[in-house]
């Protein structure tokens, strides 16, 4: 439900309303506009007669049901694009993330390479894996904390935000010592003890559509997130599993547009794992701004062939700058920046 305040409404009258909210059993979430605030209430609404009354309450001026089942990140709650920093990177509205890096940290050498190459052709966000989900047990696992170092490392010496995936709740804390921006991956997306935990952190997450998950279970997995506390959550189209055996996931474009119209938060699209092949990259890119995106996620290494983990699907850093530069003009159309 959501409590509509009057534009003169007073911060007593709000606290007043907020504390009735609170009586019912359910939690008040305020947003403050410039004309007015709204507070979005969630949780059980069996008594819906009881939370009607609230119409009653001095500087309420209506009382609003929201009928899609992920409340606080619907735009019924909240009609404008949500956006945010991470660190001198704006996410959503006319900001755009465009995060670069590899697969894995796989050496100091190798991730302070990667890191200088892609800030020098215009990324602003760094990524890389210390921690590898990978199917097989033999595969590569990351360097686990020494990848973390690492990546904080790069860090210092470039500038770039790190974006590095986070497996497990017992893992939040030491993974966010390190970094800027927590992801959950495809495989994790309905970890729930995972996403409340990361809602109680000040981190924004990057959290992943699963591989087998609907746009609104991806859409409800961030409502965990969001009703634990943190409001500094990106969505990230990565691609689906289907019956298409070209390319290693069917990148879904139709879910970009479509979270976009139904959630105010915003959308970044890897078209790395999306398609899993190096020269569809460039102009998923494009169709991905097309598509309303706020940030690309791409995969770039110095020496791919000697990578440790999907190298066949990463980009040289001169691909890189090309891609960097050939999208500027469809920033420029949606009217976002980097």
């Amino acid at each position: 439900m959501i409590v509509v305040m009057k534009s003169d409404a007073t911060p007593d009258q709000v606290e007043k309303a907020m504390r009735r909210i609170e009586s019912l059993g359910l939690k008040p979430h305020p947003i403050h506009g410039v004309e007015r605030t709204v507070i979005g209430a969630v949780g059980d609404e069996r008594g819906k007669s009881a939370f009607e009354s609230l119409i009653e309450i001095e500087g309420v001026e209506n009382v609003i049901p929201i009928l899609k089942p992920f409340k606080l990140a619907s735009r019924e709650l909240k009609a404008e694009p949500s956006e945010f920093n991470v660190g001198p990177v704006r996410i959503g509205g006319k900001g755009f993330a465009l995060i670069a890096g590899p697969c894995s940290v796989e050496s100091e050498e190798q991730i302070l390479d990667v890191a200088r190459q892609v800030k020098a052709r215009g990324a602003n966000m760094l990524r890389g894996g210390a921690f590898k989900p990978r199917t097989s047990p033999y595969s590569f696992q990351g360097l686990e904390d020494e990848g973390l170092r690492l990546l904080a490392k790069a860090r210092e010496e470039t500038g770039l935000p790190i974006v590095t995936e986070v497996l497990s709740s017992e893992d939040v804390a030491r993974v966010a010592e390190f970094t800027d921006v927590l992801q959950v991956g495809a495989r994790n997306m309905q970890n729930y003890s995972l996403l409340k935990k990361l809602g109680k952190t000040d981190r924004a997450v990057l959290l992943k559509r699963g591989m087998m998950c609907t746009i609104k279970e991806t859409l409800m997995a961030a409502e965990y997130i969001l009703t634990s506390g943190n409001p500094r959550v990106m969505l990230c189209e990565r691609g689906i599993r289907t019956f298409e055996d070209s390319t290693r996931n069917t990148l879904d474009l139709a879910a970009v547009a479509l979270m976009k119209d139904w959630s105010h938060l915003p959308v970044i699209v890897d078209p790395t794992h999306g398609t899993g092949v190096r020269q569809l990259i460039p102009r998923m890119c494009k169709a991905a701004i097309a598509a309303g995106a706020d940030g690309l996620m791409v995969e770039v290494h110095t020496h791919p062939e000697e990578a440790l983990s999907d190298g066949f699907q990463a980009l040289l850093p001169d691909q890189f700058l090309e891609l960097s530069t050939d999208i500027k003009p469809y920033l420029a159309i949606e009217g976002k920046q980097t």
